[in-house]
């Protein structure tokens, strides 16, 4: 395996190639710094570049002889691509056509995508299987659902061999703490948390306590980062394998209201969080929790962190040690 990473300076990517690197496989991070971080970085080959840089791209295809890429690279900020919807469309969707271009150019046909439960919207059941209709809410899922598609198209016209993740919430950091959550602006909701335990934040914003759940507030499903990065070498494995492409979900199939969670963080921490109850955010559906049983059952992936404490310790361990984020590097 010769790997590209786009996008492998970011927090999923940097993950995965700590971990593929860990497994002595030939990684090349390939990332415009845009959003990631060098620091993060935990393999000896890196590029800076852009997607839309052709040449680029194709220089590096070609220097590390890449058999396969695994594509982080975009913008994922749900409430900037409502208020954004070109920049994210431009990035995401002709970005990701692009990369696309420059891979079949140098066939290179096999290829993991970095997708998002965003894609279903406001599902029509829960669990939520990979089959149920997608209809998404936001800017941000429908870029993600439009490349879906578009690899479907590629792979059935051109060969391309793709198997898209659909991401439910990640969290957590590596176990080891040299490497965790780092966004700006923060969005998610464990760093969040865990920032106004550092008193860096003043009060965790609650968006609404009014929808149809046991508490009032929205469900959701929370992924440790290291069970997304093995299920992407799992994916990438199974290329290699032969097999056709394909698309799953990745969740750990339990739903945790956002108060839940802000009290597994104040068991953790110790800490007494404040809260701040505001509006509903627009396109925030009630509750998203995933059935994961295909990738289990086809890739027989497992995800090692179900304990929701013990994956928002590593998290704690992470922002303790790093409360500028990587910025104290």
């Amino acid at each position: 395996m010769n790997i590209l990473v786009t996008g492998g300076a970011g927090y999923i990517g940097s993950h995965t190639v700590k971990m593929l690197n860990k497994m002595g496989k030939n990684v090349v991070v390939y990332d415009n710094l845009v959003k990631g971080h060098r620091a993060a970085v935990k393999c000896p080959n890196f590029v800076e570049g852009d997607i839309f840089d052709s040449e680029k791209l194709e220089w590096t295809i070609k220097n590390y002889n890449i058999d396969s890429v695994v594509h982080f690279a975009a913008y994922s900020l749900v409430g900037e691509s409502m208020e954004k919807p070109q920049m994210y469309y431009y990035n995401n969707v002709q970005g990701t056509l692009n990369l696309l271009d420059v891979m079949l150019k140098n066939n290179v046909k096999k290829l993991v995508f970095s997708s998002t439960a965003a894609v279903y919207g406001e599902p029509e059941r829960v669990p939520i299987t990979e089959d149920i209709s997608k209809n998404p809410t936001n800017v941000y899922g429908k870029t993600k659902l439009i490349m879906e598609n578009a690899m479907e198209d590629y792979s059935r016209s051109y060969g391309l061999k793709y198997i898209a993740l659909r991401y439910f919430n990640a969290c957590g950091a590596d176990v080891e703490g040299d490497i965790g959550e780092d966004h700006s602006p923060e969005t998610h909701l464990i760093p969040l948390v865990l920032q106004t335990c550092l008193g860096k934040r003043e009060s965790i914003k609650i968006f609404g306590d009014d929808y149809n759940t046991k508490d009032g507030t929205c469900v959701r499903d929370y992924i440790h980062v290291n069970d997304l990065a093995e299920a992407h070498i799992l994916a990438l494995e199974a290329l290699y394998e032969g097999r056709d492409s394909n698309v799953y979900n990745l969740g750990n199939g339990n739903g945790f209201t956002v108060k839940e969670i802000i009290e597994a963080a104040e068991e953790v921490t110790g800490i007494n969080i404040k809260k701040e109850i505001a509006p509903r955010r627009a396109g925030d559906p009630a509750v998203l929790i995933a059935s994961s049983d295909k990738i289990k059952r086809e890739l027989n992936w497992n995800p090692k962190f179900t304990d929701i404490k013990k994956i928002i310790e590593t998290a704690w361990r992470w922002h303790k040690n790093h409360p500028n984020g990587y910025g104290d590097k």
